[in-house]
């Protein structure tokens, strides 16, 4: 079956006002990927580019009725999770999503592990990590943890090298008894030096490297990298959409110096390619 002209694409995430991160910012990059973005929110919160001062979890059923609505009338090509705050609403989650994937009416789900903001504020629930494990990523084609979410997956300190994250990268991938076609796309972008990020399918180990730039403008960089992912693979394969995604990455982060949007982490530029100077 061929790839559908404008895929449709599923964010399953928290609403951050300020648009930086969260599904705001996922509905702005499947909109520059040429991708309809709809959006199943799992938490509110009160925050801008500095703090998150409030969040607001709705009851699980309600998520899962979200879930299966869209489901009955959209035809989704691929979806990504963000934050998922509880165990009850990580459960319900992997509940709808996983009947939806029995169905075939889900090629594609990235999982992004959210669990902190960039203030160091908590997202998931200690309790929510386990259920996420059990859950969601046996539903996934790709995980996208960071460092310090790979330290909380494996139960250990984070990995502070290039050959530590290509440990980790395994670990992590046998996280899953059956892991089957799930990618492992660890973020190294806590490490110093360039931004290295490692592609992992049980076999073949790729380096994605990009050069560090000098900003505070870095609010939302996993949403939206794991978002053009998603937007990517209705049409491509997973390397070349993790390829294209962190290029374009690179660049919102080069030209978020465009944007004024807060005093604190301020947010990347998603429309770069689309707004003039």
């Amino acid at each position: 079956m061929n790839a559908p002209l404008i895929p449709n694409v599923l964010s399953v995430a928290g609403i951050d006002p300020s648009g930086g991160a969260g599904l705001y910012a996922d509905l702005k990059a499947f909109a520059a990927f040429g991708a309809y973005g709809c959006g199943v929110v799992t938490a509110l919160t009160a925050q801008n580019s500095q703090i998150v001062s409030g969040i607001h979890a709705p009851p699980p059923e309600f998520v899962r009725l979200q879930i299966d609505t869209l489901f009955a009338d959209v035809r989704i090509d691929a979806a990504k999770t963000g934050m998922l705050a509880t165990a009850a609403i990580v459960r319900a989650v992997a509940e709808g999503l996983a009947v939806q994937r029995t169905q075939g009416k889900l090629a594609h789900l990235v999982v992004d592990t959210v669990m902190l903001s960039k203030s160091g504020d908590e997202l998931l629930t200690r309790d929510a990590i386990a259920m996420l494990i059990e859950t969601v990523l046996p539903l996934a084609t790709m995980m996208t943890p960071n460092l310090p979410e790979a330290g909380a997956l494996l139960r250990s300190s984070p990995p502070d090298s290039l050959r530590d994250m290509q440990r980790a990268a395994e670990r992590l991938r046998r996280l899953l008894p059956d892991s089957g076609q799930c990618w492992v796309l660890l973020k190294g972008g806590h490490l110093p030096g360039d931004a290295v990020d490692l592609l992992y399918d049980g076999d073949r180990m790729i380096e994605f490297s990009a050069p560090r730039i000098d900003t505070l403008n870095t609010h939302g960089t996993g949403c939206s990298l794991s978002a053009a992912i998603a937007a990517l693979l209705p049409r491509t394969d997973v390397p070349d959409a993790v390829g294209e995604a962190k290029r374009w990455l690179t660049q919102a982060i080069s030209r978020s110096g465009e944007l004024t949007v807060g005093q604190g982490h301020g947010p990347v530029h998603h429309f770069h390619r689309l707004w003039s100077r």
